[in-house]
């Protein structure tokens, strides 16, 4: 089922424009413009788009440390 991008955004807590600039950049699979109006399908996750890989961990006092 299709719900329309304000509706997905206060489901999940987030602001639409956030949700519609995702969108817009193609961070979700289902979403789809139809006219003027951007659709989502209701059960598309949220993407997580933290980095993970422990690769930052640390860089600020590394940072630190080459001064």
């Amino acid at each position: 089922m299709m719900i329309s991008i304000a509706e997905y955004a206060a489901a999940h807590g987030r602001s639409p424009v956030t949700v519609r600039q995702m969108a817009r950049t193609g961070a979700f699979q289902t979403a789809q413009k139809i006219g003027r109006d951007w659709l989502i399908e209701k059960d598309e996750p949220y993407p997580d788009r933290r980095i993970k890989s422990g690769k930052y961990i640390g860089a600020r006092k590394k940072k630190k440390a080459d001064l």
